[in-house]
């Protein structure tokens, strides 16, 4: 049977056209290449120009699909607004490494380098997950480069307490276990956990998500080998950005237990927003109230004439 997922990539790649949107690979090093989705207009080897004169917003996906399967939705709603960047994370969707490294750092050195050769000096990071994880870390590497921050349903690190609370809620062991499923009813437990309220789907969709997000397999287990991190070990890094958390009200990976830990954690510097009836997957469960909060956000983060959405 055909992968509805490898069916569906045409038609989504032609509407992202209309809106000014398409793929970049860029060489980040030798035997380092992560695939972007730009601006069509985005001009990255001369004449700078000509280069978009709209605010950047960077989106960086969790450890599920690839970026512009997570992100679609944001990005066909804000690509006439702002200069639209989605990276795909090393062992997804088509970045790949010949690089060992596989910690959490690395992820965001990479993606900070791919948006300096895009010629990016400044943006607004959304991250979602195991995104906002990359991008809480980016924030900390490269104030200069990230201004600004939205994030959904993560963790500024996943500590090993935060780790056992996680998994304790959801009722598994261990990231892979739950993140690296090896069959459809894996797959279907998955995104029951991760949703409000899953919509029914045929099995042949699961498989279709099986067959796609699994691909790679020996890299993702080494990406959560490296994911957590001692508590002893980790300490609240500074931040200067403005820092907005908008969560999924119904989330049990990261509840709204975590979310409140993590405005506590960076003491006053955060804003709290929830999306009722919406799980970890907030921005594809519900993608209009995600967008509505979305775009308040970063009118009022780049309120240059812009009015704040109604």
């Amino acid at each position: 049977m055909v992968n509805v997922l490898t069916m569906y990539m045409p038609l989504l790649r032609g509407l992202l056209k209309l809106v000014g949107v398409r793929p970049q690979a860029v060489e980040i090093e030798p035997g380092t290449v992560l695939r972007f989705w730009i601006p069509s207009d985005d001009q990255t080897t001369s004449n700078a120009s000509k280069k978009p004169n709209k605010p950047a917003v960077v989106f960086v996906h969790g450890f599920e699909l690839d970026g512009i399967l997570t992100w679609q939705f944001q990005v066909l709603a804000l690509a006439r607004d702002y200069a639209v960047y989605v990276p795909d994370l090393l062992f997804f969707g088509e970045s790949i490494t010949d690089r060992t490294e596989r910690k959490v750092v690395f992820q965001a050195e990479c993606v900070a380098k791919g948006l300096k050769k895009l010629g990016v000096e400044k943006c607004t990071l959304v991250g979602m997950s195991y995104g906002g994880m990359v991008g809480f870390k980016m924030a900390e590497m490269y104030p200069d480069l990230v201004e600004s921050m939205v994030v959904s349903c993560t963790a500024m690190v996943m500590t090993e307490s935060i780790s056992r609370a996680c998994l304790k809620r959801i009722g598994f062991s261990s990231w892979p276990e739950y993140l690296m499923p090896d069959a459809v009813k894996g797959v279907k437990e998955m995104l029951r956990i991760a949703t409000y309220k899953l919509p029914w789907l045929p099995d042949f969709v699961h498989r279709s998500i099986l067959e796609v997000m699994f691909g790679n397999r020996k890299e993702r287990l080494e990406l959560l080998d490296e994911l957590i991190v001692s508590d002893k070990d980790f300490t609240v890094p500074h931040f200067t950005q403005k820092i907005h958390l908008l969560w999924g009200r119904d989330d049990i990976i990261f509840n709204m237990e975590e979310a409140c830990n993590l405005k506590d954690q960076l003491e006053g510097k955060a804003t709290l927003q929830y999306i009722g009836n919406a799980g970890h997957l907030a921005q594809s469960e519900r993608p209009f109230a995600y967008n509505k909060h979305l775009k308040n956000i970063l009118a009022s983060l780049h309120d240059g004439g812009r009015r704040k959405q109604q």
